[in-house]
Parts: structure tokens; C-alpha cells; sequence
């Protein structure tokens, strides 16, 4: 395996980042050509790992083992998504063009496709399943297309909140009915997918928002704030305290929205004022520190030590205690990770920081992380190879918060 980058130092502009020890991170190897566009783990296999790049293949990766463990060739044009089944994740699903294929990984290396869904006019961006089974596919048309995978059938189409592409869509554990999706047009939007209506939408283009937003003050005329990723945290992490998602953001920035706040006018004003644009007075637009009234957003950019390009993808911790930290990637080929809850906390002076910041070389594509101990964060850059590294947070006895990069 061939040596790859030493993690860097964190920002100056944040002293309490732990700066990373250098270290050789594993090159997971298995695509043949292009470069990997995106990578799942499986929460209910350890060390688990799934990545699908521009050959159409999709690889699966035991961390316990050095070489790929089998190679699905799931489509003869580049895979955009993949995403396990909830609940079983014997099943995956990847996204070519505008198709979406179902795969059984119990055949190996000789699983066809179980099932293919046709129903997005556009190639799609992202795709997501909830657990109720029904699958969401965001296009370059800005239409969403819910798909019921139990009945085999097209259930609602979502459109008309994006003006641009649809870049990302998940689904809300906590809430069954419910997505977010974002879009180059700058927008998050929340949807009752049964009824096709949205709850709410943010305009993070719109001036109110960029005169708020520290970020949007300097060097941003070239990089909207378009929304690149979303992650939205299983349900009940750190106590069931917090049921957020986060959001990357072309700016560089990274936002983290408290959704029961943002979804509590929809249960009380109807649709029609819930689906008013989030710039409004009500909303507390936080920087990372808690010392407001009501911060219901935080925002981690370049003053706190963040991303100096667009940020390309976010995911919540799944190591150590569940959702914990917050990791981004982006155009600046770093990794950073974030201390985010401490952003919401009551106490005074409690701040969201940076805790440790990767140089990984080339612009991330994708990232992922697992609940193994070790080896626990997975990076998709623009080469063809995966990049696993480990990273461990541990807790003194006066209960700080202590984070380091094993060698």
C-alpha cells in the first residue's frame, strides 16, 4: 500500500483543535477505472463497506481483510448512489443515469439486478430508502420521485421547491413521512412525502441569509451556497437531545438546522405559512456558539477552522457515542471534524469546534463512517481507490472530551 498524506494541524483561528498524528491510512482497492463516487457502511455488519464508482461497479470491503472481497458489476455507466435497505441490509441499491437497481449482496460477485425502477426523466443525484420501504430518487430536473419498492410502483413525485437540481434527499427516521431535500438553488426543504406538499424551505441564497452568514461576506462570488449534502443522524443519537440534519454548502460553509424546530409551524399554521422561506425573524442563525437565545442553526465556516471551497458531503459520527461529531469533506481536499453539539448546549460559553482536520490531497467525493473502533472513517476522493482512517474519541475522567488519531 502505498503512503498517503499526513493528517495536518487544525486551523489556527481554532487552539483547541487536536492536530493529527501522521499516519498511513489503508488504500481500499477494488474499482478498475474512474474515480469512486460514493461509499455506504453497514451498521448492522462491522467493518463493512460498500463503495460504487464511475466503472459501474460496486465493491464490498471487509476493514478485518486487506483485499476487496467481491466486485458487483451493477451497470455499464458510472453509479451516482448507493444505500442499504433498512433493516436488512442484505439488499443495496445503486443509481446509473436515471435508473435504480436492486441488488441481493448474498449472490456475490454473480447478484443481477433483482429489480429496476425507471421512473426519473433526469439522471439522478442521490438516493435514499426508509424503512417503511419506500425509495426517493433526486434528479437533475429538481423533481424527487418516491417510489413504493413493496408494491413495485411510482407513489408521489415531489416538485415545484426546486428550481434547479436536486442535488440530495434523505428521509427522517423519527418522522416516517417525511424527507429533506436539497438543490443548487440553494434551497432545504422538508416534505410530507404522502401528501407531496412541503413543511418548510430555507433559502440559503437569499440576501437575509448571506448578510447573517459570516461566510458570505468574503470571497464567495464565485460559490453560491448551493446544498451539496445532507446527513440526517439515526434517531435517539447522543440521548435523543438533538434531531437535526446537517447540511454541506457550496460556500464552504456547513450548517446544522434544528428540524423539530424548523417542522413546529407546520403542526400549528398549516402548510401554506410553514412553507414560507426560513430568513425570517423568528430564526436565530447561531455561529457555532451558544451564548443566543434560541440558536435553532448553528454555522461552522473558515473563521471557526472549516472548509475553504465548496463542502462536498457531510455524515454524522457512528463510532463512539452515535452522532457525537460531524464530519465533512470537500473541494479543499480536507476532511474536518466537528465537536457540533456543543453549539446547542446551555451552558455559557459553549461553543461548536473544529477537532481535528485531515489533508487528504484531492478534492472528497464522498465519506463515510462505521462503528468499528478502528479504522473507522472512509474517504472517496477523486482517485480510484477508498481511504480509511481511524479515529477514536475518548473521555477523561472529568468528562472532556479528549480526540486523537490512532497510528
Amino acid at each position: 500500500m502505498s503512503e498517503t498524506e499526513s493528517a495536518a494541524a487544525a486551523a489556527p483561528s481554532s487552539p483547541t483543535t487536536a492536530a493529527a498524528t501522521e499516519r498511513k491510512p489503508r488504500r481500499l482497492r477494488g474499482h478498475k477505472k474512474g474515480a469512486v463516487t460514493c461509499c455506504v457502511a453497514s451498521s448492522a455488519r462491522p467493518g463493512v463497506v460498500a463503495s460504487a464508482g464511475e466503472d459501474g461497479c460496486i465493491c464490498w470491503f471487509d476493514l478485518r481483510t486487506k483485499d476487496v472481497l467481491f466486485t458487483i458489476e451493477a451497470a455499464n455507466k458510472p453509479i451516482s448512489s448507493i444505500c442499504f435497505k433498512p433493516g436488512n441490509e442484505d439488499f443495496v441499491y445503486a443509481s446509473a443515469g436515471n435508473e435504480i437497481f436492486s441488488f441481493d449482496v448474498r449472490m456475490g460477485p454473480q447478484s443481477k439486478p433483482l429489480q429496476t425502477y425507471n421512473y426519473n426523466r433526469d439522471e439522478i443525484n442521490q438516493i435514499a430508502v426508509s424503512s417503511k420501504g419506500f425509495l426517493a430518487a433526486a434528479d437533475d430536473s429538481g423533481d424527487v420521485k418516491i417510489v413504493n419498492t413493496i408494491q413495485k410502483c411510482l407513489y408521489k413525485r415531489l416538485r415545484e421547491a426546486h428550481t434547479s437540481i436536486c442535488s440530495s434527499v434523505q428521509f427522517i427516521p423519527w418522522r416516517p413521512w417525511t424527507a429533506i431535500t436539497g438543490g443548487l438553488d440553494s434551497k432545504l426543504s422538508a416534505w410530507d412525502f404522502s401528501k407531496g406538499r412541503t413543511l418548510f424551505s430555507i433559502d440559503y441564497g437569499s440576501p437575509e441569509l448571506q448578510n447573517r452568514s459570516s461566510s458570505g461576506s468574503v470571497g464567495q462570488c464565485f460559490n453560491p451556497a448551493f446544498v451539496h449534502s445532507i446527513a440526517v443522524p439515526e434517531e435517539g443519537i447522543l440521548g435523543g437531545l438533538y434531531k437535526v440534519c446537517a447540511v454541506a454548502r457550496g460556500d464552504g460553509a456547513v450548517d446544522v438546522v434544528d428540524l423539530e424546530y424548523e417542522l413546529a409551524p407546520a403542526k400549528s399554521k398549516g402548510p401554506r405559512a410553514a412553507t414560507s422561506t426560513m430568513c425570517s425573524k423568528r430564526t436565530e442563525l447561531g455561529d457555532g456558539s451558544s451564548n443566543q437565545n434560541q440558536v435553532k442553526r448553528i454555522h461552522l465556516d473558515y473563521t471557526m477552522g472549516g472548509h475553504t471551497a465548496a463542502v462536498s458531503c457531510v455524515a454524522f459520527s457512528a463510532f463512539g457515542e452515535k452522532g457525537k461529531f460531524l464530519v465533512s469533506g470537500g473541494n479543499d481536499a480536507s476532511v474536518k471534524i466537528w465537536d457540533w453539539s456543543r453549539g446547542f448546549s446551555s451552558e455559557t460559553n459553549s461553543n461548536a469546534e473544529l477537532v481535528l482536520d485531515i489533508d487528504v490531497k484531492k478534492k472528497v467525493n464522498w465519506l463515510c463512517t462505521t462503528t468499528t473502533d478502528l479504522d473507522n472513517l472512509i474517504v472517496c476522493d477523486t482517485s480510484k481507490t477508498n481511504h480509511p482512517r481511524r479515529f477514536v474519541s475518548s473521555y477523561s475522567r472529568l468528562g472532556c472530551p479528549e480526540t486523537r488519531c490512532h497510528t
